[in-house]
């Protein structure tokens, strides 16, 4: 079964599966980091609980900690597909742009599972162009496009509302954020521009990227805009 994202989706982004008892009063589904986990195929097998999970294993050279190849990191996702509750999963761009992740491509529409392809850029955010060419490609190798950039200014978090709604407009399923301080208010104003995935950790203290409110707060604010 696929996650749906015709609708917004707000994920308790953790590193642990039994924090999701914590989460379902406010998040829609569950990302499971499991490039932060200790053994994460053994946490999903486990895992009872009632939300959907978006499982994401991300490599150290998109940010996260995955510090073995990229060939088992996608092999140990690819596993992920078989376990019941995992309903999504996010792969980077740049491994679907090398064809490496093609197979886990393939095997997760075989397993009615939706893919989110991501890109991050921690460094900026890249022009107007550059974004919707990132983020189309995004879109066009998978179910959701995300691109997630660091703002340093006000403009900056407008061109990422801007893109976010035209190609929302355009029918395009995405999910934006901008990163860091000054793009922190677009984790809960994307939606309403057409964003179709939100992440929040439910401990404040366990954000997994620069910027995240809490899963309350945001889920708060998110529906006072709504």
């Amino acid at each position: 079964m696929s996650l749906d994202f015709d609708s917004f989706v707000l994920a308790a982004a953790t590193a642990d599966l039994t924090e999701e008892p914590a989460a379902r009063e406010h998040a829609d589904a569950v990302e499971f980091r499991m490039d932060l986990a200790d053994d994460p195929l053994e946490a999903l097998r486990a895992y009872d609980g009632d939300l959907p999970i978006l499982a994401t294993n991300r490599a150290a050279w998109e940010g996260g900690e995955w510090d073995g190849g990229d060939d088992d990191r996608l092999a140990v996702l690819e596993e992920a597909l078989e376990i019941e509750g995992v309903e999504a999963i996010d792969v980077e761009l740049e491994s679907l742009r090398s064809d490496s992740a093609d197979g886990l491509r393939d095997a997760a529409r075989d397993a009615d599972v939706s893919v989110v392809a991501s890109a991050h850029d921690f460094d900026g955010t890249p022009d107007e162009i550059e974004m919707m060419e990132t983020l189309s490609d995004a879109c066009e190798r998978a179910d959701v496009g995300k691109l997630a950039v660091t703002a340093e200014t006000r403009a900056d978090t407008l061109a990422v509302l801007a893109i976010t709604h035209r190609l929302a407009a355009d029918g395009e399923a995405v999910a934006t954020m901008a990163m860091g301080e000054a793009g922190s208010h677009t984790r809960a104003v994307a939606p309403v521009y057409g964003s179709k995935i939100g992440y929040a950790p439910v401990d404040p203290a366990e954000a997994t990227a620069p910027g995240q409110y809490d899963l309350e707060t945001l889920s708060g604010l998110i529906a006072d805009l709504e």
